[in-house]
């Protein structure tokens, strides 16, 4: 189930979808920010189909790792090397608190012009590096050959990227008033076109490109 407030998953389920991927040239998966509404998650017992309504709930990262066994089991049964080839980026960060680039006069990412420049350690702005590493340790660990595309590094330092006050919410542009109060309606969480994500296709063309 798919709704901001009430997130439930089949951890165990991917077939209904899976089945449109198979025979393709490319594979592109990424999980990250669907998984970040709660501290823990709601595991449904059974399936919707069957009309299940109980669920446990359990950490984060349990449940994130369960989802990708599923993944990586489906992958390997499923997907021929010789005639795909999967990729999987990491996670893409988020810029809601000004204080973890000392500005403490910040509203989230309004106004960001500039990426943060000192470089020197990795910036902390919540990323959950927790599931950064699941992801990373069951890609390394598949039979079937997965690149994973590391983005969440160096798109850390640009909280100048994302669409902020100049977003749409359901579908349409923000209001003047809406623009004027970014700690409502400032969007930290998507990126700008273009932007950013043109650099992660850049390191998906140069794969490809890199095994024709």
């Amino acid at each position: 189930m798919h709704s901001i407030l009430n997130r439930i998953i089949m951890p165990e389920s991917i077939e209904k979808h899976g089945q449109n991927w198979k025979g393709v040239d490319y594979l592109i998966f990424n999980t990250y920010i669907w998984w970040m509404n709660t501290a823990n998650m709601k595991v449904l017992r059974g399936s919707f189909d069957e009309g299940s309504t109980e669920y446990d709930e359990i950490e984060r990262p349990m449940a994130y790792g369960r989802v990708l066994r599923t993944w990586s089991k489906w992958v390997e049964e499923n997907i021929d090397p010789n005639r795909t080839q999967v990729f999987f980026s990491s996670m893409s960060p988020l810029h809601i608190k000004s204080l973890d680039w000392d500005n403490p006069d910040g509203i989230k990412c309004a106004k960001e012009t500039m990426p943060i420049l000192n470089t020197t350690t990795p910036p902390e702005v919540g990323t959950d590096r927790r599931l950064f590493v699941i992801a990373s340790n069951i890609t390394r660990s598949m039979k079937v050959p997965v690149y994973f595309n590391n983005i969440t590094a160096l798109s850390e330092f640009r909280k100048d990227a994302h669409t902020s006050v100049y977003t749409i919410r359901q579908g349409k542009m923000l209001t003047p008033e809406q623009q004027a109060d970014p700690a409502t309606y400032a969007d930290c969480i998507h990126w700008c076109l273009p932007g950013l994500p043109d650099t992660w296709n850049e390191f998906l063309y140069a794969r490809i490109v890199s095994r024709s």
